[in-house]
């Protein structure tokens, strides 16, 4: 076998109805992208075979199980047979897709949690879709971690200019605002570990405020004082470089200036909107705290150009090198 089939990397292929078929099929046509490890592909055939010839997808393979798995097939797929022909309507919210998209993200992190897979690369699923199924899901990270028996994860957002963490992502902004240090302690520590993963040998944290000018010592919340503060000293004496809170407002332009190398966010918007305004195209979902790799693209699945051949699959692309790279020792920089 040659050394690029060594890692064997799954993903699932989003919502039907969206753009992740699509943004999958043009990743695997692209020659660097396929052969920079053995894929195995999470979908319908049926999908897959009208999609292939127009997207210039060559599979090797089509499997309903593992153990039909060929060693020198490039790319496979796993026919998970959750959607009929006649369920399926591109672009649509519909209740069969939700369901079905959510089974490939349960085939493709079963395969990784038996070693079938040394990672996961999740396209993108609408939520409402799945609500529809009557399935309690608010994302892809808590899924995922449901799925590996965990209780807790971290949504890390990279790109190549900033790295980013979250304390918290789906939920509301006030539950958003029920802090303590030891969740922010374990996601800085969640966080340094990731970037050490990725080649940082001293990696320099800096975290954000939760209020307006990170509380003006007070004046606008005590949340600064009471909790930030308290983890960042926590995890400084645990030899981890971590410096703040710092107003967001301008932290973010500071990071990429040069100021650290990673950004914890207090909640979900106040790190993506910097990080999709900086490189939307380019900007992968990474999830810690499991014990499997998982990346996944940064956008939804675009209803809106479904079908009509116009996705853009670098994202997809730069979240399969990623996830390679992750299930890789890491070169650490110094």
């Amino acid at each position: 076998m040659s050394e690029s089939l060594q890692i064997t990397m799954t993903i699932s292929s989003g919502d039907p109805s969206g753009i992740g078929p699509e943004v999958t099929a043009k990743a695997l046509a692209d020659e660097q992208t396929r052969t920079a490890a053995r894929w195995i592909v999470v979908g319908e055939s049926w999908l897959f075979a009208e999609i292939g010839d127009q997207y210039g997808l060559q599979i090797d393979q089509v499997v309903t199980d593992v153990s039909e798995i060929d060693s020198q097939s490039q790319v496979i797929l796993f026919d998970a047979q959750e959607l009929d022909r006649n369920e399926w309507t591109v672009g649509e919210v519909s209740q069969a897709c939700g369901k079905a998209g959510l089974a490939y993200v349960r085939i493709a992190t079963e395969l990784c949690i038996d070693g079938t897979a040394g990672g996961i690369v999740t396209a993108p699923l609408n939520k409402e879709a799945v609500a529809l199924t009557g399935i309690e899901f608010c994302g892809h990270t808590e899924y995922i971690a449901e799925l590996c028996g965990k209780d807790e994860s971290r949504m890390l957002l990279v790109n190549d200019r900033l790295c980013v963490v979250h304390v918290s992502t789906h939920c509301s902004l006030a539950a958003a605002t029920n802090l303590s240090v030891q969740r922010i302690e374990r996601t800085i520590q969640l966080g340094h570990d990731a970037m050490r993963r990725l080649g940082f040998a001293e990696p320099r944290l800096c975290i954000c405020g939760l209020n307006p000018h990170a509380g003006e010592n007070g004046m606008f919340g005590n949340e600064e004082q009471e909790f930030i503060l308290p983890a960042v000293e926590r995890v400084q004496s645990q030899g981890i470089d971590c410096t703040g809170p710092f107003p967001a407002d301008t932290l973010f332009m500071q990071a990429v200036r040069g100021k650290c190398d990673m950004v914890i966010a207090m909640y979900h918007d106040q790190g993506h909107v910097p990080m999709k305004l900086m490189d939307f195209e380019h900007t992968v979902n990474v999830t810690l705290g499991l014990p499997i790799i998982r990346t996944s693209v940064d956008h939804g699945t675009a209803f809106d150009i479904a079908g009509q051949g116009i996705a853009d699959a670098s994202d997809m692309k730069e979240a399969m090198q990623l996830a390679i790279s992750l299930a890789q020792p890491a070169v650490i920089e110094h």
